[in-house]
């Protein structure tokens, strides 16, 4: 026979006891105060398996809700579900953020077809408030089944070292934090509980309460790095010091994102790496989810370029990289948010339309003096337009370079693409950040009137 409580006393001695989930909630608010919601709220002789609560983190309102596994592995009942529904219901209302820790073996088989009625309820409640609140999920444990659905269905999901997430258990895949990294289900592997929810706390600072709120502004100071080419290398000379974050860095490795800050206002620092490859499906497919997370909450990305362009092999092919391609050049077009391009090196073809072209894409374009911007790379260049000239060479590869060069100088360089009109400024390193900051000035009030319709129907 199940137990009750008669008195508010024994559930709150039951209620207020220490938890692992608990302490995970002091990490996230201020001085560790929080105010919990639906204490005493208990299923026959056991709480919800969940902490739900309000506070301040940074000074900012956020709503969070944290798994408790002491209590029967933290499985998920109807009356968990309710109590983070609420939390979702009341983001909703007021605009504030949601931080949810997630640390279960997935649902109670006793609550049956009430719980999976309850997943697809909170499904349903993290998809709704998608796009409107920042949605930050912390995986401090296992995380299996429709909660990893739900993990995932956050804007930023964190991972502890030691943790699980999968729908499925794989006997052939490790279910571990590193593929979790690896394969950009997971932004960050973080060293411990408090390491994952401070990231969560500092991810937060930088993003706009809503949907509708305007992006942070912080004191800032001077960036002191020197520029150099490299995606974070490029980021830290021109955003303000110490405020590069980087995030999913073990996926796509060709591509870089991070959020940061320029002149004191919060940024999104998209970018291509030449040095890693040339673009494949994973870094079109982490491009495209970084500029949309960004102008949903109308966070201006800033996109350095140095890229030969996408990736042309058998291997990048079967994995469908067209579809993901299309996506990265559709999740610029359709964003309204500030974009501003830099072309630090190479932009050749359709990487260079998605990423930098004004047509579809950037607000204004800016290329440093030495940027080569063309159609087709140098070498393919003269195959088509001096074919003739190679013919008999002596030393073809070098002949080949020394046209190459050529083309590169007359066709190709950043004066030729400003007076064809394809890129609005010329900067040297020296004066990026200050071009940065006056473009980003100019376009503070930008606003975009999109035709009538549901949704764009991207390529997923």
């Amino acid at each position: 026979m199940s137990q009750t409580y008669a008195s508010l006393s024994e559930l709150a001695a039951l209620a207020g006891r220490p938890s692992t989930a608990r302490d995970r909630l002091t990490y996230l608010f201020d001085e560790g105060n929080f105010t919990e919601l639906d204490a005493y709220a208990a299923n026959g002789a056991e709480l919800s398996g969940v902490i739900t609560a309000f506070g301040y983190a940074d000074g900012n309102p956020v709503y969070a809700f944290s798994q408790d596994a002491s209590v029967k592995g933290g499985a998920v009942t109807k009356l968990q579900a309710d109590k983070i529904a609420k939390v979702f219901d009341l983001a909703a209302k007021t605009g504030v953020p949601v931080v949810g820790i997630y640390d279960s073996n997935g649902a109670d088989l006793n609550d049956g077809f009430a719980a999976m009625q309850a997943y697809g309820e909170l499904l349903l409640g993290a998809s709704n408030l998608s796009g409107v609140v920042p949605q930050i999920a912390v995986v401090a444990g296992v995380c299996s089944g429709a909660a990893a659905m739900l993990a995932e269905s956050a804007d930023i999901t964190l991972i502890t070292k030691d943790a699980e997430l999968y729908v499925a258990p794989n006997s052939e895949i490790k279910n571990s934090a590193a593929n979790a990294a690896a394969n950009g289900t997971a932004a960050l592997v973080c060293d411990s509980d408090e390491d994952a929810v401070k990231a969560a706390k500092d991810i937060l600072g930088r993003l706009p309460q809503n949907n509708l709120s305007p992006a942070p502004v912080y004191e800032f100071d001077a960036p002191t790095a020197a520029f150099d080419k490299a995606p974070d290398a490029a980021a830290k000379a021109v955003c303000d010091e110490g405020t590069v974050l980087e995030l999913y860095p073990d996926y796509g490795t060709a591509a870089y994102t991070a959020l940061a800050s320029l002149g004191g206002s919060a940024v999104g620092i998209a970018a291509t790496n030449k040095e890693a490859a040339k673009l494949t499906a994973d870094d079109a497919s982490k491009l495209a989810r970084f500029v949309r997370f960004c102008d949903a909450f109308a966070l201006p990305v800033i996109t350095f370029v140095d890229t030969e362009g996408f990736a042309a092999d058998s291997e990048t092919d079967a994995a469908g990289a067209v579809k993901s391609m299309a996506k990265l050049a559709h999740a610029y077009a359709e964003a309204t948010t500030v974009k501003i391009a830099v072309i630090t090196g190479k932009a050749y073809g359709s990487a260079c339309i998605a990423l930098a072209g004004k047509s579809a894409n950037a607000d204004v374009t800016v290329a440093l003096t030495d940027a080569v911007i063309t159609p087709l790379a140098p070498e393919t260049a003269v195959e088509f337009f001096d074919h003739d000239a190679l013919k008999g060479a002596a030393d073809l590869k070098a002949e080949r370079s020394r046209l190459a060069a050529e083309y590169a100088a007359k066709n190709a360089s950043a004066a030729a693409a400003a007076q064809a009109g394809f890129v609005d400024m010329v900067a040297d390193p020296q004066g990026l950040r200050a071009a940065l900051l006056a473009s980003a000035d100019m376009l503070s009030g930008k606003r975009v009137s999109r035709l009538p319709k549901k949704h764009s129907n991207i390529q997923l």
